[in-house]
Formats: C-alpha cells, structure tokens, sequence
C-alpha cells in the first residue's frame, strides 16, 4: 500500500496520506489508491473534508520519472490525469496539507484540491521543463488560479516557489509555522468545516469548482495527445528523462 487513510474528528474528517517517505513518490500504484479511495468517500454522507498529504517531512517528490519513460507512460499519464478529475469533481471540499517538497505531480494534486494550506518548510513548482518535458495539469489548472503570465513563468522555467510566494500568488491559503501544520489545519477545520452541513458544503463545493472542473474537461485532452504523441516523439523529451534517471546532465539537440 502506499496510501494511508486516517478518520479525523469522528469520521468528519477523513486524511490520505501519500505513504511511501521520504519522497512520496507519485507512481501508478498510488494513483490507482488515491483515485480508488477518494470514489470510495463520495457516498459517505457524513464526511465534510478530505485532507490529502504526505507521510513523514514532504508531501512529494512527485511523479515516477521512471513511468514517464515510453511506453509505460502512454497508460500511466491518462490515468494521472483522471485522479486529477476525481479530485476536481470530487463533491466533498478538499484540502492539501503541504510541507516540505512538493513537484511536479505532486504539486499538481495540491493545486486541484479546494484548499491548500501549507508551513514555512515548503518548497513547491513544476521542474518538467528541465527534463524536457511540460506539466499538462499544470498548464489546464494554473493559468485560472493565478495571474497567465505568472503561469507561465512557472511552466517555463521550473523554478520552485516558498511559502511566502505560494501565498502571494494566491496557492496557499494559509501559511503555518514549521511544525504546526497539522495544529493550524484543525483549528481551521473545527472552526470553518464541522460548523456547517456536510451536504450543503458538497453543493457549496461543486458550485465553487464548476469553472475549473469544465476548463480541465476542455484542455487535459488536448494537452495529453500534445504530451503522448507529439512530445514524446522528440529526442529531448526522450533525453531529459534518460540524463535525469542516470543522474547526469542532458545533451539537447533542440530536436
């Protein structure tokens, strides 16, 4: 297994943890959990929030870099892509508990959640471009939670962001002091959350989401036929991800 479920505040509250620490790596295997699981609360009537975080210092490395590698990632990316739809339509609000790092795949299941709270800890971006290759989530979700251009800027160069910036752009919602994440989580929960009907805040939650929910269903089918046939039929794409699992730098050919 390498996702836990913990039950919070008498079932209100249900945590999934990315269990695999470290690095809490995003692999098919967790996706497969993590989709399965969160189909699983959508009938549970009495849960009001679903907390998704990492074990241990980090919330995730992020994806498989090893899974991206033809062919495995011709079926492992449609179904990254689908976890990212069961977490944007997911009635139920989420919230994203991030410390520590938080890339590539792992920093685009933190943005699809309603809320993402994160400490002083966090270092958190989209480094796909050095590996020759771009986040599709991230291109359909960021450029409607933050300014375009700053989306882009975090697209194109893979830079990472602290808290203090994920807070300026708008990312976080809250920032917390190292070590008092999970504190400041539920103080947030017991006042905001367990106040309120667990069915209104599902249709309080699917209201808030339908414009992002019907962006990621218009762009995530282009950008994935973008990724799988024409991205990955180039040598850079192929190379980035070569040098990156050999730990070495990449020879681009611009091709």
């Amino acid at each position: 297994m390498e996702l836990e479920r913990n039950e919070l505040m008498g079932g209100a509250v249900v945590e999934l943890l990315l269990a695999s620490p470290p690095a809490n790596i995003v692999t098919e295997k967790a996706i497969v959990e993590l989709t399965a699981a969160l189909r699983d609360l959508e009938n549970q009537k009495a849960v009001k929030l679903v907390i998704i975080a990492g074990k241990g210092d980090h919330f995730s490395y992020g994806a498989s870099v090893e899974e991206h590698q033809k062919p495995k990632v011709d079926w492992m990316l449609p179904k990254f892509h689908q976890l990212i739809s069961t977490i944007l339509e997911l009635p139920i609000p989420t919230l994203a508990r991030v410390s520590g790092r938080c890339f590539g795949g792992g920093f685009e299941v933190a943005m699809a959640c309603s809320l993402m709270m994160v400490d002083e800890t966090v270092s958190a971006g989209i480094p796909e471009v050095k590996l020759g290759v771009f986040p599709p989530v991230a291109a359909a979700l960021l450029g409607a939670l933050i300014p375009a251009n700053r989306a882009a800027e975090l697209i194109l160069t893979g830079r990472n962001c602290d808290a203090a910036e994920l807070s300026k752009l708008g990312l976080a919602n809250e920032v917390a002091p190292k070590g008092k994440l999970f504190e400041v989580v539920m103080a947030f929960v017991e006042k905001n959350v367990l106040p309120q009907s667990a069915s209104s805040l599902r249709h309080a939650n699917r209201a808030a989401r339908l414009g992002l929910v019907k962006r990621y269903r218009e762009l995530i089918p282009a950008l994935e036929k973008q990724y799988l046939v024409e991205l990955m039929a180039t040598r850079d794409a192929n190379e980035g991800i070569a040098a990156f699992i050999a730990k070495r730098r990449p020879s681009w050919s611009n091709e």
